[in-house]
């Protein structure tokens, strides 16, 4: 390095700190809006718009290995195969956009999907329907510059509120709930109409529901769920669905360890779990199965809590709405779709009846054979054009010269085969046509309506809601645990628990390690405390207890004496 060289080496400092801070926004920008929030525009995450868009690419109506599908997508998705092929399986558990054949894994016991080379894949017509339209797409070049992509998909249907969403990005989450398929179709429906309307989330594992708390899907609202849980008889309890967010295997550990800290006692737990779930759960002698029911939901993920979080991208920019937003805007996006597919179709209903008219005009006049004595091409653009002139004024638009070269490219066979009796028949079928197109531009929210009406009868079957919409009871968590602890008291130093210290004391009752104790002292003192191993309450207890706040049946009484003591005062 020469001297001069070195000198402007020393010369140019740059700040990690400001290195730093530019390539942590630059990340956190890339992971908000390129991994993990949907966009509101199609609901789609830019690695699940991929995977589609090579499927449509692929598409031939039969199915395809998904380790093709992963490698068809790579050319447009930067990251490795292992995130494609997990983004693909999470499409075609949902059950909505992907045709799926072989072993996908099981969202009800956690288990995996098969290894991509062995299970396959394809478009739904559902998929094909709604999702995909050339003509209305938005085109960008992909990361290489290879390929073309959509920028997003014109999806004609609330794909966002129908699959849910879930991610984790910088600063910043998503966790849209899934809703039902139907409700949401019959919710855009009553929103075109100007109805009101409520939407609220619906899950495929099924189980229980309470949404008084939903807010919306905004930040801040909570749902509670339930596994559905039926009482067999006095010593048996059936789980026939489960909780979303959860699985059999999961479920059946949180029981076990439930049973293992004594807050439930159960004598075994039996997965027979196939084509639907059933977890048996056999009770311990002399147990109430009602009040091991509050205790599973209590202790067990038999209840979950879950806490939505509608974060989507709107215009390039992370926005938190409610699902309410998130449908009227997809609704309306729907119709600007309709409107647009409308016009295209006119314009190609019209460039139909255009052409037909003209090549009617040429053959029922016989301008062909104005060219036959040309000899230049322009001679013959020229003749065409003059022996249609008188006829122009029967045209929708001015004739091209594009038309007059279609004209030509006109074979001789189909010339003498001409039936003036059937072109007539077709240009009154593209008038019909056009007139219909032209009726539904006019009343479009009519139109949308029925396009929403057909969308549910021809997919609505078999959609219906599984998860039901309860309100929860609050289970005092007090009243149903199991007394799996044992109550001591050493009176004279002061001490009351449940731990080894304390064992070779006075025995109390039993009790549970979340219960409340009241004590009473020598000195006149009363405390209640919660209960522990080993804790101090004053010494000389001449009375300890398990302390039952709703227990009608226990009256304490207690009788304060007050001493009044009288000052003389004096006056100086």
């Amino acid at each position: 390095m020469s001297e001069q060289e070195h000198e402007h080496h020393e010369n140019h400092v740059t700040m990690v700190d400001g290195l730093y801070k530019e390539w942590f926004l630059d990340y956190a920008s890339y992971v908000i809006l390129e991994r993990a929030v949907p966009a509101i525009y199609d609901g789609l995450k830019p690695v699940q718009r991929r995977i589609l868009h090579a499927l449509k690419e692929m598409d031939d109506g039969r199915f395809n290995k998904v380790a093709n599908v992963i490698g068809s997508t790579m050319q447009y998705h930067p990251h490795g195969d292992a995130s494609i092929n997990e983004a693909i399986v999470n499409i075609g558990q949902k059950d909505l956009l992907l045709d799926c054949q072989g072993n996908w894994g099981d969202i009800r016991t956690g288990d995996s999907a098969a290894a991509p080379r062995y299970i396959e894949t394809r478009l739904s017509k559902f998929a094909l329907d709604v999702v995909f339209n050339e003509d209305t797409t938005e085109w960008q070049v992909s990361y290489d510059g290879r390929k073309r992509e959509p920028v997003n998909f014109p999806v004609k249907f609330p794909l966002l509120l129908a699959q849910g969403a879930e991610g984790i990005a910088v600063g910043l989450s998503t966790k849209v709930m899934p809703h039902n398929f139907c409700e949401l179709i019959e919710a855009s429906i009553k929103y075109l109409r100007k109805e009101t309307f409520e939407i609220f989330p619906d899950f495929l594992t099924g189980g229980l529901v309470d949404v008084k708390e939903y807010n919306d899907g905004k930040r801040g609202g909570r749902i509670r769920v339930r596994a559905k849980i039926e009482i067999v008889d006095k010593k048996t309890l059936r789980v026939t669905e489960i909780p979303f967010g959860s699985t059999t295997t999961d479920l059946i550990d949180s029981i076990l360890k439930a049973n293992e800290k004594g807050k439930i006692k159960i004598k075994k737990v039996t997965d027979n779990t196939a084509k639907h779930v059933e977890i048996f759960i056999e009770l311990q002698p002399n147990i109430s199965p009602s009040v091991t029911v509050d205790a599973l939901y209590a202790f067990s993920d038999c209840e979950m809590s879950i806490s939505p979080n509608t974060c989507v991208i709107i215009k390039d920019k992370p926005h938190f709405i409610g699902v309410t937003e998130a449908l009227k805007y997809s609704t309306d996006l729907t119709v600007k779709l309709l409107q647009r597919e409308l016009e295209i179709n006119l314009q190609e209903l019209e460039d139909k009846w255009h052409f037909s008219s003209l090549e009617k005009i040429f053959i029922e006049h016989k301008i062909y054979r104005d060219i036959e004595e040309e000899e230049t091409w322009q001679g013959v653009i020229t003749a065409i054009d003059k022996g249609l002139e008188p006829h122009k004024k029967l045209l929708m638009r001015e004739v091209t010269t594009e038309d007059i070269e279609r004209l030509t490219e006109i074979k001789i066979k189909r010339i003498s085969k001409f039936d003036k009796k059937k072109a007539d028949e077709l240009i009154k079928g593209l008038e019909d046509a056009m007139e219909e197109t032209k009726k539904n531009l006019k009343s479009l929210t009519k139109y949308a309506i029925k396009y929403f009406e057909d969308l549910l009868k021809k997919y609505g079957k078999g959609r219906e809601r599984k998860t039901e919409i309860a309100i929860f009871d609050t289970v005092e968590i007090k009243q149903v645990a199991a007394n799996n602890e044992k109550l001591y008291v050493n009176r004279v130093e002061g001490f009351i628990g449940f731990g080894k210290d304390l064992k070779k004391e006075e025995l109390v009752s039993e009790c549970s390690d979340i219960d409340d104790i009241i004590a009473f002292m020598k000195d006149g003192t009363m405390k209640v405390v919660r209960n522990a191993e080993k804790i101090f309450v004053g010494k000389d207890i001449i009375h300890v207890a398990v302390w039952k706040k709703s227990d009608e049946r226990t009256t304490y009484n207690c009788v304060f004496r007050w001493k009044i003591r009288h000052q003389l005062c004096k006056t100086v």
